[in-house]
């Protein structure tokens, strides 16, 4: 069966994600933004949230948020990411900085 570890959106954001564009697609996110939370295990993302969502399954988790994150855990690498939005669930990708390549000075700006 499926494992997935949950990103909590840290309370700080939740208004910010609450009042931004929604738009479908795949949704760029950071990782500061995000606590991690535990790992359970489901058949899809879906029926966690149902789960998450009984609360006479007494999982250690509390139910999903707007915002929140699952990722699947992978033995040979990172996850799929998930992020769950107020009609279900998009694919996400962690933001990962643009390397800035060093521009090459002539020696006259050298030399200043």
């Amino acid at each position: 069966m499926p494992r997935y570890r949950i990103h909590r959106l840290k309370d700080s954001q939740k208004e910010h994600f609450r009042w931004a564009a929604h738009t479908g697609g795949l949704a760029i996110v950071k990782p500061k933004d995000y606590e991690l939370g535990g790992e359970v295990e489901s058949q899809t993302p879906y029926s966690l949230w149902k789960e998450l969502q009984d609360k006479e399954a007494k999982l250690p988790e509390s139910p999903l948020s707007p915002g929140d994150l699952l990722e699947t855990v992978e033995i040979d690498g990172p996850g799929r990411l998930f992020i769950t939005k107020y009609i279900g669930f998009e694919p996400a990708q962690w933001f990962v900085p643009e390397v800035k390549a060093e521009t090459p000075q002539s020696e006259a700006a050298l030399q200043g």
